[in-house]
């Protein structure tokens, strides 16, 4: 058996969880998530405790097995806790602003970049080179980052651009220093 899929999940008092149609609802103080189950793992719901069961004990089943666990355990702290990630934005002049829907990005392009903010995701800029992304659902919050940071991910030479919060880019050095000088 899965090490990860055999441990039994605790569930707190104020969640409920509710299976339908192979499709598992959990509701808790900060929201509804919901996600469809694989035909091939079924739950076991108990009060207080979700066990997770594969149908077989074939390679798939298996990596399943452990996914899924970790999938129902992510929304639970999800609804009871929410996630949060940070990102930071270096560079002379690059700054972000949040306009109602939309995150407005000035990085050094002829024009400013507006990211258009999902449903279910707060976006914060507390300084105008930093951000904060908030929500329940952990998937969503990594896709908005990592979107975020690619429309100028940190480059090699002077290390602009934006990055998760204490994120490391290994500088490369620059031409002039790289072939030694000269004549």
């Amino acid at each position: 058996m899965s090490r990860l899929g055999k441990k039994v999940i605790a569930v707190p008092k104020e969640v409920k969880v509710e299976v339908k149609d192979n499709t598992i609802f959990i509701e808790g103080p900060k929201g509804k998530l919901s996600r469809v189950l694989s035909p091939r793992i079924s739950l076991d719901i108990k009060e207080g405790e979700i066990l997770v069961k594969r149908l077989a004990d074939t390679k798939m089943d298996k990596s399943l097995h452990g996914l899924y666990r970790a999938l129902i355990v992510n929304m639970i702290k999800g609804v009871t806790e929410g996630y949060k990630k940070e990102l930071e934005i270096i560079g002379v002049g690059f700054k972000a602003a949040v306009q109602g829907s939309s995150l407005n990005l000035n990085l050094g392009f002829s024009h400013p970049v507006n990211f258009a903010i999902p449903q279910g995701i707060k976006i914060e800029a507390p300084k105008p080179t930093q951000l904060v992304i908030t929500g329940i659902d952990k998937e969503l919050i990594g896709k908005v980052s990592t979107e975020i940071r690619s429309i100028y991910p940190p480059e090699p030479y002077k290390g602009k651009g934006v990055r998760f919060l204490g994120e490391h880019v290994k500088k490369k050095v620059g031409k002039a220093q790289a072939t030694g000088g000269g004549k």
